[in-house]
């Protein structure tokens, strides 16, 4: 089958681009992980794949598959380029757009500057909606490694994230913490783990290990997921400039029970198509 595909990118994190909204596509796992392949697919951190809403009155369906091709339920920079997609190729001329995830609604907001504004919906806390194994919620929990304990923020933005505090990124050992974190035995469905340093109250640099992808150069909800530990530990002042290695987000949070705002880019990198 020749498969029809774009590349984009968001701040370096890179997705391929499945439109199963015109035509009907199904791809399985090995399908999905031999796109993601960076020597012999097309290669990307995530594949997302566009189609119809089951839900009415809502534009779109929005599904994530991370490189190993498990299916995730949310991932910020992923969205933007939605967004910039469905615009892009015609499939709507709205600009501001309803999408139905495996987490539930968000709404994409396209700027005249080529920027994207993501609702993120407000970010979950309790332990057991996270998931997380912790007797009730704390504003930071000890994590046993096996060299060694960190205190990590937990929360949800859509998906599982534990945000550590570090004094550098550049020095933070994400190779080998990262790891350990994601499989921890206390998150049953892993986590994303992220690495922030505060650089003053409306700045931080992140380095996010995620589950599924490892490294990338950028992670959305992992920003999201940064600001709001940040916020609610008194270290950061919304908005909150995020500096990751493939380029800058901003992210607002009002406090509390109120949706999580991500703005940042979302480019087209090629087109092409694939022989699976």
């Amino acid at each position: 089958m020749q498969l029809k595909f774009t590349k984009m990118q968001g701040a370096g994190n890179d997705f391929v681009v499945i439109d199963a909204y015109s035509e009907n596509i199904v791809l399985n796992t090995n399908q999905i992980k031999t796109i993601a392949d960076r020597y012999f697919g097309v290669g990307c951190d995530q594949l997302l794949m566009v189609e119809k809403s089951t839900l009415n009155g809502v534009d779109f369906k929005y599904r994530i598959f991370n490189a190993d091709g498990g299916e995730v339920e949310q991932c910020g920079n992923g969205a933007r380029c939605f967004a910039r997609f469905v615009a892009e190729k015609g499939l709507t001329d709205k600009y501001e757009i309803s999408v139905e995830t495996a987490s539930g609604l968000i709404v994409l907001q396209l700027k005249a500057d080529g920027q994207v504004t993501v609702n993120m919906g407000a970010p979950i806390f309790e332990p057991e909606r996270i998931p997380f194994s912790a007797a009730n919620r704390q504003e930071q929990y000890p994590l046993q490694l096996q060299a060694e304990t960190i205190t990590i923020f937990v929360v949800s933005i859509g998906n599982p994230h534990a945000v550590t505090v570090v004094d550098n990124t550049e020095l933070a050992k994400v190779e080998i913490l990262g790891p350990q974190i994601e499989s921890h035995i206390d998150f049953p469905q892993r986590v994303n783990a992220g690495f922030m340093q505060v650089l003053n109250s409306h700045e931080i640099k992140l380095r996010v290990y995620e589950r599924g992808s490892g490294e990338t150069l950028s992670c959305g909800t992992g920003a999201c997921a940064a600001a709001v530990s940040g916020i609610a530990l008194g270290l950061l002042k919304s908005p909150v400039l995020v500096n990751t290695r493939g380029g800058k987000l901003s992210i607002a949070w009002a406090g509390e029970t109120t949706p999580v705002m991500m703005t940042g880019p979302a480019e087209f990198v090629f087109e092409g198509q694939l022989e699976i």
